[in-house]
């Protein structure tokens, strides 16, 4: 986002975007985690939400998100601990290993070695 367009934000909007909150609760969410849409907009909801919901229907990381909104990337962690709360979304790190992944065996990683060697 160009700072000039920050600058130039109604701080009013932004206070009514997050419920006047300034920081979202403690969530995990940095630049590049992965928010995925888990559910479709419903009646009444804000319209920043139904934006979010609808970029989401892909993993789409937090700083693409603000991009495509053209907010502040604080502003839009607090709209997605509100989303996350009420389970319409999803967030994962992208470097978070996988349930129940498992490294492979070491036995079998020296024989691919020794393979790649022989070659």
């Amino acid at each position: 986002m160009i700072r000039g367009a920050v600058d130039s934000e109604d701080p009013d909007r932004l206070y009514t975007l997050t419920g006047g909150r300034s920081r979202a609760e403690d969530t995990g969410l940095d630049l590049v985690t992965l928010i995925v849409s888990e559910s479709d907009p419903t009646t009444g909801m804000q319209s920043e939400h139904v934006k979010i919901l609808r970029i989401c229907r892909y993993p789409t990381a937090v700083v693409e998100i603000a991009s495509e909104l053209g907010l502040p990337v604080s502003v839009v962690k607090i709209l997605l601990s509100d989303l996350l709360d009420s389970g319409y979304v999803t967030a994962r790190h992208p470097t978070s290993p996988r349930v129940g992944a498992e490294l492979p065996d070491p036995a079998f990683l020296k024989k691919v070695l020794v393979g790649l060697h022989n070659l």
